[in-house]
């Protein structure tokens, strides 16, 4: 089983084949969190709950593309050549999108998976590239394609710099700039993926999208938080914020509620968590009606 540890191998390696480049990843999902989670505790950083659950496993690395790289498409060779340099492979079904290098032997055990994703589809239009629920196709072709995030509306604003240092694959070190969503943005997605989750047996029922809400939301700094009611206000008219709304509403507005249920029921869960002041915050950040 791979962990977090290899996990940031693999994503040092990557970086370090594109440090010379104009690519400035911005790094999503549970490895994401886990990142976030690190720097506030490591500044010793005021966040809204001081009660955190234990970080979960993940083996992805969901890598978000500034749309602008798309639109010019040629600024993404270094990323697909270092991919490629690296032993990556297509996943079947998903391809220039989704890539898994496997473990040791070739085996699942241990593989780590890349998933390239992007802002939402509006952000192309009038450009080149063509994009559809699925997939964003620059042009001209360079053999990467993104899969569009439309709820990832505010995917550029907010954006938290970090220096990413640690031992390469070769034995070497490095150091590298990575940049992590807002959580206003980072929040926004985790609903959207619990919704589709809720009813897959495979994804744990959305019992860990549930845990990484309220990872977001207890990890955001006083800074942060100011900074994601401005973007409440901005966004508050767009059909995907009143979506937003909705979800907390009927999932995650009382403790009796499904998204509720699924996070008591995660693995990572603890007694101690702060469930009545999370629920509190998620519908100031989100609120029916706004």
């Amino acid at each position: 089983m791979i962990t977090i540890t290899d996990l940031q191998t693999a994503l040092l390696d990557l970086l370090q084949k594109i440090q010379d480049s104009e690519i400035k990843l911005i790094i999503g999902g549970g490895f994401g969190i886990y990142l976030k989670t690190n720097h506030v505790k490591r500044l010793d950083m005021r966040t809204l709950l001081d009660q955190w659950p234990e970080p979960r496993s993940t083996n992805d690395l969901d890598l978000f593309l500034r749309p602008e790289l798309l639109i010019e498409s040629s600024k993404l060779k270094p990323l697909v050549n270092a991919i490629a340099a690296l032993d990556y492979q297509v996943v079947p079904g998903a391809e220039n999108y989704q890539f898994v290098r496997p473990g040791p032997g070739g085996t699942d055990a241990g593989s780590v998976k890349i998933d390239i994703l992007t802002g939402p589809q509006s952000c192309f239009k009038g450009t080149r590239v063509k994009a559809d629920n699925r997939r964003a196709r620059p042009k001209p072709s360079v053999g990467m394609h993104a899969h569009p995030i439309d709820e990832a509306l505010a995917l550029v604003e907010g954006l938290l710099s970090i220096s990413l240092g640690g031992t390469l694959s070769s034995g070497e070190t490095c150091e590298s700039e990575i940049f992590l969503p807002h959580p206003y943005t980072f929040s926004m997605m985790k609903l959207f993926a619990f919704k589709d989750r809720l009813d897959d047996p495979d994804k744990e029922f959305g019992r860990y999208h549930a845990l990484d809400l309220y990872t977001i939301l207890a990890t955001t700094t006083e800074d942060e938080w100011k900074y994601a009611l401005q973007l409440r206000d901005q966004y508050e008219n767009d059909p995907f914020t009143i979506e937003a709304a909705r979800l907390v509403s009927e999932y995650f507005s009382a403790p009796e509620r499904l998204g509720m249920i699924r996070l008591r029921e995660s693995p990572y869960y603890r007694p101690e968590l702060q469930n009545e002041k999370f629920m509190s915050v998620l519908q100031e950040l989100f609120p029916i009606g706004a």
